[in-house]
């Protein structure tokens, strides 16, 4: 089971937001809507939610499913 929502929290003043994720594309960059900072991915992560979410993107989270299944 994919989960499509992530709570993103902003490193530099800690607001933390629910969104939605996209499902057809990996999102590189996010504004935070409390101090406009411009969030980018963490070397090694393909997305903002996977350096900043609680839950990883759709994409990855499928590929970890897929893993643990063979």
């Amino acid at each position: 089971m994919i989960i499509l929502e992530s709570v993103i929290t902003c490193p530099v003043c800690r607001f933390s937001k629910l969104e939605t994720m996209p499902t057809d594309t990996c999102q590189f960059y996010y504004e935070c809507t409390h101090c406009h900072t411009i969030l980018k991915p963490k070397k090694g992560d393909c997305c903002v939610f996977c350096s900043y979410g609680t839950m990883k993107c759709p994409s990855v989270q499928e590929k970890e499913n897929n893993d643990c299944c063979q």
